[in-house]
């Protein structure tokens, strides 16, 4: 097989366990650990069944949830050797595990480093008190900084969590949420807005008054500061919600918005091959009983050409190249490329979207609206 990165995906390992719920997630996830052993074997076993699915060699495994530190560094090794023994691994493949600060302890991070574990994705959201019992986040302030010094002394790819746009959050703290996570030194950012999300504990605390709403407009000030503190520094914005250092860019993250397939197991775990999206059900005693009997408990759907048009140009204009009218053209005929020309006329007057050569691409103006622009460019019908 080739071993081009171009030609290469990945496999998502979806952990469901937390020790606490943060009041705006809205992952799936257990806090009883009860069945911990039961879902590692399960998702060693969905591996097995699944290994046909994977066409291309897989370059990157990362482990999400949930809480994937909650993992023993056995537990987690033994998941990476069923992806080894069932897929074609490229050498030196990237392989992430989301970490909550409060469980990175010297030993912990040791023996981390010590398994083939080579990047940490630490979510520490804030470094402010204030900011963390109000998402109820299970680490403090103090953990938040000391945990990225203990790992600095063991890994050197690591990137840090951060939300932005948290009720009553001033620009002035977030920049100093924004200057203390600068001042660790570290690779790689990941930033995301708060967002409020149906039936999680955000949303009752907001619609009952005890937590002010959340702003569309203060989240966007907060995300022009951020762009500008991080161009100061040096950082790569190649994605949307993503800054890097040259050359330390996340390679799940770069697959993803690239349209590589990747492959998610364990409950809730979602799936994309080009051609079809499948996801698994979300629910832990389900998934369990499920593949305890060889059965996968995921449901399919095949995507149509507009599918595919809609999925390239949502991913594709989130990043820094945006989207490379050749490869609708390419991808989807002169009729698409036309549509897509025609639609973004109107952003590119407002000043919000650029046509450069063959690369329409958002500009810092319409940087935080991306989403909302590339649903302008989506097609129904046809």
């Amino acid at each position: 097989m080739s071993t081009d990165k171009k030609n290469s995906g990945g496999i998502y390992i979806h952990i469901p366990f937390c020790k606490q719920a943060c009041h705006y997630c809205d992952f799936h996830f257990s806090t009883s650990l009860k069945h911990k052993d039961r879902m590692i074997a399960a998702i060693c076993t969905e591996l097995a069944l699944r290994k046909v699915e994977m066409k291309v060699p897989v370059q990157t495994i990362y482990f999400g949830g949930g809480t994937p530190s909650l993992l023993t560094s056995e537990e987690i090794t033994t998941i990476i050797k069923t992806v080894s023994s069932n897929f074609n691994v490229l050498p030196n493949p990237e392989i992430t595990l989301e970490a909550n600060p409060d469980d990175l302890s010297e030993a912990v991070l040791k023996a981390l480093a010590a398994s083939p574990i080579n990047r940490l994705s630490i979510g520490v959201q804030s470094f402010f008190e204030k900011d963390l019992k109000l998402m109820n986040r299970a680490h403090n302030a103090y953990e938040a900084k000391i945990s990225i010094q203990l790992a600095k002394q063991y890994f050197t790819n690591i990137s840090i969590d951060l939300i932005y746009g948290i009720p009553q959050m001033s620009t002035k703290r977030w920049l100093s949420n924004v200057n203390k996570a600068l001042a660790l030194d570290i690779p790689h950012f990941s930033c995301y807005a708060l967002t409020v999300e149906p039936k999680t504990a955000l949303e009752n605390f907001i619609k009952k008054g005890i937590i002010p709403p959340v702003e569309d407009d203060v989240a966007q000030e907060h995300h022009a500061a951020l762009i500008e503190k991080m161009e100061a520094a040096g950082y790569d914005n190649y994605e949307f919600s993503n800054f890097s250092k040259p050359g330390w860019e996340s390679q799940n993250n770069m697959a993803y918005w690239q349209g590589r397939p990747y492959l998610g197991v364990g409950p809730s775990g979602h799936s994309y091959d080009g051609e079809t999206r499948s996801w698994n059900v979300a629910n832990n005693s389900k998934y369990l009983k499920s593949i305890e009997k060889n059965e996968l408990p995921l449901e399919r759907e095949q995507l149509s050409v507009i599918d595919k048009y809609n999925e390239y140009v949502m991913t594709r204009l989130r990043t820094k190249n945006g989207v490379l009218l050749s490869e609708i053209r390419e991808n989807f005929g002169e009729k698409y490329e036309q549509y897509v020309r025609t639609q973004a006329d109107q952003y590119i007057q407002s000043g919000h979207v650029e046509l450069s050569e063959d690369k329409l691409r958002v500009t810092k103006k319409g940087k935080f609206l991306s989403d909302g622009i590339a649903s302008g460019l989506f097609l129904v019908n046809w």
